[in-house]
């Protein structure tokens, strides 16, 4: 499968990332979100952190407007009737995912493959909203997208090994290390990474320790570049409930169960660094 084009959905903080890599990678990309603000506010932060590499001498500024030129801003799904390969990185929420499914296998000719973001859903179950569960797959990618080299890729019960194939090429091309995962909750990176969160939550929660202490112990003891309290801040505090809300779910095992202090900060609104506060406060 030749893959030219490429529509990435939601110009998030993972979709605006995703975007930015395969444009650098030399693909057509069109970014797409319900909003024109929010495709703006995307292509404004991929502007910002090339603009961050020309000032280091990493690229010259011909090059960076190479890239951004490769990306067409979009605000009409329909736009899917034009590309090779869609990935989906919209909110992590399995009835808005199935609903977007279901409408690109509508829009989108019969060859397009359809990707996901997911970080913790299962794959199968989103390829069921649509008539090409065989051309439905699991692409994670890892936050910030441009710097972390992982991509976690998933099949669904009946991906097709050409599909496989395909989106590992793409990963290689992206410079990026795939690495096949099975279709379970959270795949590896989540089912191992949020239960450690959700206990160092649990650690302030009775008291152990100060949050301060928790990110150090975890820093200069197990040699973590951050702690797991700041790594939830920066993940988003909602999205490290929904993650484990989806694990506690799919696995029915009580270890899974999120933290009473994570539900009372997400209902807070202190959702981490995009808000301004979570475990720590952060400047707007």
């Amino acid at each position: 499968m030749k893959v030219e084009k490429i529509m990435v959905i939601g110009a998030g903080q993972m979709g605006t990332g995703i975007a930015h890599v395969c444009a650098q990678a030399g693909y057509s990309v069109i970014l797409n979100d319900l909003k024109e603000e929010f495709v703006q506010r995307g292509l404004g932060v991929i502007k910002k952190n090339l603009s961050r590499q020309v000032d280091k001498g990493r690229m010259d500024s011909a090059h960076m407007e190479e890239i951004i030129g490769r990306i067409a801003p979009s605000v009409n799904v329909e736009d899917a009737a034009k590309v090779d390969l869609v990935i989906e990185a919209a909110i992590e929420n399995m009835d808005i995912k199935t609903k977007i499914f279901a409408r690109l296998d509508e829009i989108a000719p019969q060859e397009t493959i359809l990707a996901t973001n997911t970080s913790s859903l299962p794959i199968t179950e989103i390829a069921a909203a649509t008539k090409r569960p065989e051309k439905v797959i699991g692409m994670h990618f890892m936050n910030p997208v441009p710097v972390m080299k992982l991509v976690e890729i998933i099949r669904g019960l009946a991906t097709s090994d050409e599909v496989y194939r395909t989106i590992e090429d793409i990963t290689m091309t992206l410079q990026k290390v795939p690495v096949e995962v099975n279709d379970f909750p959270g795949f590896v990176s989540n089912r191992i990474l949020m239960p450690m969160i959700n206990e160092a939550i649990y650690t302030l929660y009775e008291g152990v320790a100060s949050k301060e202490a928790i990110d150090e112990v975890m820093k200069l003891g197990m040699n973590h570049p951050m702690g797991p309290l700041t790594l939830a801040d920066f993940i988003g505090l909602d999205t490290c409930l929904y993650i484990m809300e989806t694990l506690h779910e799919g696995f029915g095992d009580d270890k899974y169960r999120p933290c009473p202090l994570l539900r009372k900060y997400v209902k807070a609104g202190w959702l981490g660094r995009k808000a301004g506060r979570g475990f720590y406060v952060y400047e707007q």
